[in-house]
């Protein structure tokens, strides 16, 4: 019996794939809990038409991403801090406060999650961090660390 599987289902197969199972596991579990949909030419058109949204979709991601990341690189942003001797920062400046600063300086709105510091900021300076913005698509901007 051919089905396409609505959901991951261990040692059978992942979401949207067209598998080939017994008659009895077919009838007797997948489709009653809803874990699969017999496979009919209307289904496997179906599943077809959402492949290809699904790709397309994603495509339009990643571009938006390659888009973001050149405006990302070509971007400075200044965050002022209190300091004490020797351009030393109380505490250390952290991705919240850096994202905060490229929103209100930039206007673009980026997950403090998907900046990468390294290593943690406690002097005055110019700094390169790493923007993750997409699986396959990473930026780099340069954040300017000024007294306050």
């Amino acid at each position: 019996m051919k089905v396409i599987l609505l959901q991951d289902v261990k040692s059978v197969g992942k979401k949207g794939e067209l598998v080939n199972v017994s008659e009895g596991y077919g009838n007797n579990f997948l489709l009653p809990k809803k874990l699969a949909v017999e496979a009919t030419k209307t289904n496997i058109n179906d599943l077809e038409l959402k492949k290809k949204a699904d790709e397309k979709r994603k495509k339009e991601e990643y571009e938006e991403a390659l888009a973001l990341a050149e405006k990302i690189n070509e971007l400075e942003v200044k965050v002022s801090v209190k300091t004490g001797d020797n351009g030393k920062i109380f505490g250390s400046v952290t991705t919240k406060e850096i994202g905060e600063a490229l929103e209100k300086q930039h206007g673009i709105k980026i997950d403090k999650k998907k900046m990468v510091l390294g290593e943690s900021i406690k002097m005055v300076g110019t700094r390169n961090i790493k923007v993750k913005i997409h699986p396959k698509v990473t930026a780099e901007m340069t954040v300017k660390i000024v007294e306050a």
